[in-house]
């Protein structure tokens, strides 16, 4: 298993040479919450999108 500065460097270095740092930190980024979300959903951290759904709804109350 490969640590966490080792899958980043490799997501830069896969990156096009003419991309800006706001690119390469928007994929970081998009990497770590994909990350974060796949270990809610391991652990059992979700919600139906119907309780979704109540939730936002509840919001414009």
């Amino acid at each position: 298993m490969s640590t966490a500065k080792e899958d980043l460097t490799r997501l830069i270095q896969e990156q096009p040479e003419d991309s800006s740092d706001d690119e390469i930190v928007r994929e970081l980024a998009f990497h770590v919450m994909v990350k974060r979300g796949l270990a809610d959903s391991d652990a059992g951290r979700t919600i139906t999108n119907e309780d979704l759904q109540r939730r936002i709804r509840s919001w414009h109350k």
